[in-house]
């Protein structure tokens, strides 16, 4: 099912995020994601998004993910990155899509090589790779979208006027970064509309495992910390249980939260762990969104 018809019903619809793991030289940890994805099916998600690096640095992995996903009857969105890739490129990955007969995109620039080498080619913004893919194909298009502002961008407003080029682009859907404060997310959504904006936006959530997990993850994104749960991670960040406990209490309140004012889709990133998602499904009102 596209995105355009899965969003365009009254119910929040559940999705979830894996990656292709890292230095999976025998395949084991590829097994151990594929057992996973088992586990969240259960819980008939919307789709379940699967990243894909920039310029193609793990496509062959992404790929055979994506293949294996399809084959157990998994409704697949692919990240799609632009940065470092020729049109010859990306026509060769969209004929490998198509044949695994998948309907829907993540399209997005994808992050520039670590070494500070400038790697421009056919394409330098997400909005050119939208409108590319809407040229070449009938994928139904997701693009991500920054309720404080993307880490780049040099404020908020310039940010949504990005945006704006990537849904007047053919972007069918707008999926969020991680936030942690639900008030940022609504009153992006007033912004957003204000611009007319109008396509639905998926709150992207990221359960907390590690206090480790979310430094790392603050120093690739502007992401305010409420009080609560800065209070929270202080308070538990030596213990691992407790704090992965304390991740989910406090995504399960985000979650039903949204809910509970009609969003329109909830995105979960998993790291390629279905423990959090899960119990995060079970504490909230579930039935009111399958």
């Amino acid at each position: 099912m596209k995105l355009r018809d899965i969003y365009s019903t009254d119910k929040t619809n559940i999705s979830f995020e894996v990656f292709p793991p890292k230095d999976d030289f025998d395949g084991a940890k590829t097994d151990k994601l594929l057992e996973e994805t088992e586990i969240l099916k259960q819980y008939n998600p919307s789709l379940i998004s699967v990243t894909y690096g920039a310029g193609g640095s793990n496509k062959d992995k992404s790929y055979n993910i994506l293949k294996s996903l399809v084959e157990r009857n998994i409704n697949i969105m692919p990240h799609f990155t632009c940065v470092c890739s020729s049109k010859e490129q990306i026509d060769s990955y969209l004929n490998d899509l198509i044949d695994l007969n998948i309907e829907n995109i993540l399209a997005l620039r994808g992050d520039e090589p670590q070494n500070n080498d400038i790697c421009y080619l056919d394409f330098r913004y997400a909005n050119e790779l939208v409108e590319y893919l809407n040229q070449k194909t009938d994928f139904s298009i997701a693009v991500a979208g920054y309720p404080e502002g993307h880490v780049l961008a040099p404020d908020l407003k310039t940010d949504i006027q990005n945006l704006k080029k990537k849904v007047n682009a053919g972007a069918d859907v707008i999926i969020t970064q991680m936030f942690f404060d639900n008030d940022k997310l609504y009153k992006y959504i007033d912004l957003l509309e204000k611009e007319n904006i109008k396509k639905p936006v998926i709150a992207g959530i990221l359960p907390i495992i590690s206090y480790k997990q979310l430094e790392k993850m603050l120093t690739l994104a502007k992401v305010t910390l409420p009080k609560k749960l800065i209070e929270g991670l202080d308070k538990y960040k030596d213990n691992k249980d407790d704090i992965k406990n304390f991740g989910i209490d406090f995504a399960t309140e985000q979650c039903q939260d949204l809910i509970d004012n009609k969003i329109k889709g909830i995105h979960i990133y998993t790291l390629n762990k279905s423990y959090s998602a899960v119990k995060i499904l079970e504490n909230i009102s579930y039935q009111a969104c399958i």
